[in-house]
């Protein structure tokens, strides 16, 4: 299986995840360059001007007006949960060789069981692939081809 260009590294600190990785709006700003590596694209009309939303955290596009947020359609889609939680779940996630239990990321992320393990089981998914579409904090690939939100996309049933 080739290794994709988009990986969480093993070796980054927690200091150093939670420095590119500690708040809200650096999870947005994130998420953002890993859809779009290339621009806002309105998923409608494809027109690449947007303007930001203030109030609800989303993209309208100049063109046709539609709004669309950047976790639209992707795993991260709907949730409840700060994305911070969920960028530190992929941390662990992504630490841990052997596996990380739904019971160790409810205690270390401090959220409900059943939330850990639906984070876990959605995560997985994504990573099962060997497909996510995120280094974190590793520049250098960021933008590298393939590094998009392909894979970030919520898979269609067969």
């Amino acid at each position: 299986m080739a290794h994709s260009p988009a990986r969480l590294r093993n070796n980054l600190g927690v200091n150093e995840f939670l420095g590119h990785y500690g708040n809200e709006s650096q999870c947005l700003d994130a998420l953002f360059k890993w859809r779009w590596p290339h621009g806002f694209r309105c998923p409608h009309c494809g027109h690449d001007r947007c303007c930001q939303l203030s109030l609800r955290k989303l993209q309208q596009c100049n063109r046709c007006r539609r709004q669309t947020s950047v976790t639209a359609g992707t795993v991260f889609d709907s949730t409840k949960l700060p994305l911070t939680t969920w960028f530190l779940g992929m941390y662990l996630m992504s630490q841990d060789g052997q596996g990380i239990s739904a019971m160790t990321l409810h205690r270390r992320l401090g959220i409900s069981y059943n939330a850990a393990w639906r984070m876990k089981r959605k995560l997985k998914r994504v990573m099962a692939d060997g497909d996510l579409p995120i280094v974190l904090a590793d520049s250098d690939r960021r933008d590298a081809p393939g590094a998009h939100s392909r894979s970030l996309e919520r898979r269609k049933p067969d």
